[in-house]
Parts: structure tokens; sequence; C-alpha cells
């Protein structure tokens, strides 16, 4: 039971204690607050005399509107300062924006000057494509043709129309040339496969030089001359190529199947004839040795033996025959046929 009277106690103790604490706590922060309210609101006189006999001016001011005061200077300073210091960031800003202005017209000019440039290129690839199309038999579209940008009608194209607003004549022309270069795209497609099917034919006639590396010059041609061994006319039936050497390789004009492989004691010596299509013969006489064996498939710039000086022969050459059928042409008109093609296409 002492125990708990002495608890008692000291509880009651305690919350005196606390009571009294807190009491005097908030007489001291009254006091406080009472003592700054005094400062505040004591007066002070501020007395203008003039140097004359005028009336003088008191005025009665006191610490809290002097305080304030100062707080409205404080403010309207740091708002002076701040604008300050803003306006400057922005006259920087302003001329970091010019110069980036400055260079992004500079690369505008540059770019109108590429358009203008690429759209004189533009002119002078329209007549050459329209010019190879009617060559190679394409189609070339007209005036009188649904496409958006006519390619053998290139002056509609460069008739330029009124841009939208606030488009630049530029942009307006890059949309129309590229229209048009969409529309050329299905010729060129069509350039693509005739081309193809041009080469696809050229390897299976024989249009190549038949010496490896174009080797060589004709020293006697197609039709009447005069026989080496006679000294009579007679038709000579292919061409003499010579370099007056032994040993350069032969190639197969276009490809084919190899026919014949033999010995001639009287006439062509080593001799290959390569059979072709669309009814093509080609005869190699004089070879110095052979490549190739009967029925054999070759293609065109096969290697099927070597210059060489075998049979009726008055020194090392090459006897190259073209056939159709039974009859006897002039190879030369098939050997020049790629390069005149190709000025065709120019």
């Amino acid at each position: 039971m002492a125990s708990v009277h002495e608890y008692k106690r000291f509880e009651n103790n305690l919350v005196l204690k606390t009571k009294n604490a807190f009491w005097i706590f908030a007489k001291t922060l009254a006091v406080f607050f009472q003592a700054i309210a005094k400062g505040l609101t004591r007066r002070y006189t501020v007395v203008f005399v003039p140097h004359t006999e005028k009336k003088v001016y008191n005025f009665h001011v006191s610490v809290l509107s002097i305080c304030c005061f100062f707080l409205v200077f404080a403010a309207i300073l740091g708002t002076f300062l701040w604008y300050g210091f803003s306006h400057n960031s922005n006259l920087n800003n302003l001329g970091y924006t010019d110069s980036r202005l400055r260079d992004t017209q500079a690369s505008l000019d540059l770019i109108r000057d590429e358009v203008n440039q690429l759209f004189r290129e533009a002119m002078s690839f329209e007549p050459a494509l329209s010019t190879t199309l009617a060559t190679l038999g394409a189609d070339v579209p007209g005036p009188g043709r649904t496409t958006s940008a006519a390619v053998g009608d290139m002056a509609s194209f460069f008739d330029i129309r009124e841009s939208p607003a606030g488009t630049l004549r530029e942009v307006e022309n890059l949309r129309q040339l590229s229209t048009f270069l969409t529309s050329a795209a299905t010729p060129i497609r069509e350039i693509g496969t005739l081309l193809n099917s041009q080469s696809a034919l050229l390897t299976e006639i024989p249009s190549i030089w038949p010496i490896q590396g174009g080797v060589g010059r004709i020293t006697m041609g197609f039709g009447q001359n005069i026989n080496p061994f006679t000294g009579q006319h007679y038709l000579h039936r292919g061409i003499d190529i010579s370099n007056h050497r032994a040993g350069d390789p032969i190639v197969a004009a276009a490809d084919g199947r190899v026919v014949a492989v033999e010995f001639d004691m009287n006439g062509f010596g080593n001799n290959v004839i390569i059979a072709h299509r669309h009814g093509f013969f080609t005869r190699y006489a004089h070879m110095q040795r052979f490549n190739v064996q009967i029925g054999q498939r070759v293609q065109q710039g096969d290697v099927i033996g070597w210059v060489g000086n075998t049979g009726l022969s008055t020194g090392p050459h090459l006897h190259y025959e073209v056939h159709i059928g039974s009859d006897v042409v002039d190879p030369f008109q098939y050997i020049t046929m790629r390069s005149r093609i190709a000025r065709s296409v120019r």
C-alpha cells in the first residue's frame, strides 16, 4: 500500500510541475510577443527643418512602418534584379537564336541551289531517257497518257503551279520531281528487262572477240582475197586474226556445245566447231592444241584452245568462221555487235 501512495504522490507532483512549466513558458512567450509588439509600435518623429523660416514638417513613423518600407524596398529591388538577369538571359538567347537562324538561312540557300541543280540535271535526264526508251523499243509515256508526270512531256512538269500558302516553292518543286521519278520507275524497269534479255541473247550468239583479252588484229578479212599459196583469187570464208605468236588463249564466242574436235591435215589443222542457239555455228582453226572435247558444253569466254600454226598456214594465227545454218557470214559483223548496241543506247 505504501508503494501505491508513493506512486500517486509522484504522479501528482509530475502533473503539477508540468502545469507550472507550461504556464511559465506561456508567460515568457506572451512577454516576448508583447515586447516585440511594443517595439514595433514604438513611434519616432522625423523632423524636416528648412533653412528658411518656413513651416517645420514633422513625420511620425513606427518601427513597423519602417520594417514594412524596407521589406517593400527589398521586394522591388529583388524584382528589378531578377528582371535585369532575365533580360540579359533573353538577350543571350536571342543572340544564339539569331546565329542559328543565319546558319539555317545559309543552309536553306544551299539547299535551294542544290534543288535548282537537281532540276537542271532532271531536264537533261528526260530527253536522254526518252531517247533510250525509243531506241530500245520500250513504252515511252506521252502527253496523252494518264501518268502524273509524263516522261515524254517534261515541259508540263516544269510549268510550276502556284504553291499553297506558306509552302516554299522548292518544296513544291521537289514534290513534283518525286512524282516524275515515280512515273519514270516503270520505263526504267523496262530498260532493265530489255538489257537483261539482250545480255542473255548476246551470250547465245557469237558476239565477242575469239582471242582472250582482245589481242591480235585481222590480217585477212571475209570475202574475196588472194590465196597466199596459189596467188589466185578465192572466197575467204572467215577472218584470220594474228598476233604473230602462238599460245594466246582462244575463247568460245558464245554459249554452245562442242560438235567437232579434229585435225585436218590439208586445211584447218587442229580445229573446233561449236553449235550455238538460233542456228549459229563457229569454227576455230589452226589451233596449237585443244582444251575441249566433243559433246562438252561451253559458255561464252571459256578457253577452248590456243593459237597455233597447224594445217595449211603461213604463220601462227586463228582462222575464225561464223555459219548460220548452211550459210557462211562475215564474223566481223557479230564481233562488233556489242559496241554498236552500246553506241545506239548512248
